[in-house]
Parts: C-alpha cells; structure tokens; sequence
C-alpha cells in the first residue's frame, strides 16, 4: 500500500503519546509524516489501557480505555493503527479471559470489542494493530507489581494476534521483529533506558518497521 499522503489515526498509549522521546519531531507516526507525507494523527495517551477498568484508577486518565476514545477520533481517516496493550499487563486490572468474550473488562473481551467498534466506524478504512514491545518486567505475572496474578506479557501480545486474526485485521508483531529487547544491557541503552519506552532511535525503529509493513499490504 501507498500510504503518502494518507490520513492516519494512531491509538495508542504513552509511546505513541511521545513519552521518553527528546525530539517530539522523532516519534515514530511523526517519522512517517515527515518521509511520506501523511497526515499523523496522535491520539495516544499515557497510561491508558485497551480494557476497561473494573476499579477506578488512581490517576482517572488511565481509566480512558481505547474503546471509549474511538468515537473521540476524527472519522475520515484512510488508516487507523493501534499500539497497546502494555498497560493492560502492567497496571489494568482485567483479566485475560477466553476468545468467547465479548466484555470489555476482559483482555480478549475488549479486543473483541475494540476491533468491532473501529470496524463499525471504519468500514472502509485499513486498521492495523501492533503488539507491544518487550519491557524489563515482561515476565511477572503481576506486570508492574502491584496486580493480581494475571499473565506474562506474551499472552497479551499472542491475544491481540489471536483476535485480530479471527477479524483479518493486519498485525505487525513488533513483539518478535522490533530488534528492541531491554532486558539486553546494550539494547535497553541505546533504544529504551528506561526498559519500557523506546527512546528517538527506538522510535525510528518502530517507524522504518509500521512503513515496511505497511507498503506490504
């Protein structure tokens, strides 16, 4: 796909808001507007979450999951790309539940929901997901340490592969492509200091890989 010139909605959290990034010129959906031409959107912001909150959060903005931010999104977009899912791990407090789902207080159950509301409002658009990254703490099942047990972060990354390939919505599994892994010494100072949000290079990363991806389709 051809995507200069093309107006696209970027959902998304704090990496997509910018966070950790020096140049705000160099997030990754400003890379892209800046090569191609495209008309980047950002409707990221930090904290937030694919599922909904059961519990209010101790900060309110983090309760503005990605379902209710759809109908805030302008609505003659050619592309929506959606990055989350890290902060579901981290702090939400959903559970994963089962492929069934159609609860937005489920990890499965708002994926489903989210892809059908964006459907319903894009029917003409393409929308693509991307997984989210490797972080530092990847591997407790209490993502940032406070939760209950839930899952790894890997299990959020293969649900939202799961779901969107039940709705042939195309995935970029930065997850296994993105060559960012902080848990690596040298990787985790070049790309992302802080083991979770990539920095201006690691956010060039991101961009050289959504525009391979989506020259792909």
């Amino acid at each position: 796909m051809d995507i200069k010139g093309k107006k696209i909605n970027f959902l998304g959290d704090s990496i997509t808001e910018g966070a950790k990034v020096e140049d705000k010129s160099n997030i990754y959906h400003a890379r892209l507007a800046k090569e191609y031409g495209i008309t980047a959107r950002n409707y990221g912001i930090g904290g937030t979450r694919i599922s909904r909150q059961s519990t209010p959060s101790q900060y309110p903005v983090h309760d503005r999951d990605f379902i209710q931010r759809v109908d805030e999104m302008d609505s003659d977009a050619d592309i929506i790309v959606v990055f989350g899912g890290t902060n579901d791990f981290g702090h939400g407090d959903a559970t994963l539940g089962q492929m069934t789902d159609r609860t937005p207080y489920t990890f499965y159950g708002a994926c489903h929901t989210l892809c059908e509301k964006l459907i319903e409002k894009y029917p003409e658009a393409l929308i693509v997901f991307m997984t989210p990254l490797h972080r530092c703490n990847e591997d407790n099942p209490r993502g940032d340490g406070y939760m209950p047990e839930r899952g790894v972060l890997k299990e959020y990354v293969e649900i939202i592969k799961e779901v969107t390939e039940y709705y042939s919505i195309p995935t970029l599994d930065l997850w296994s492509c993105s060559s960012i892994q902080p848990k690596n010494p040298i990787i985790k100072e070049k790309y992302c200091p802080d083991g979770l949000h990539p920095n201006d290079a690691g956010h060039a990363i991101i961009a050289s890989r959504l525009a391979g991806f989506l020259a792909s389709l």
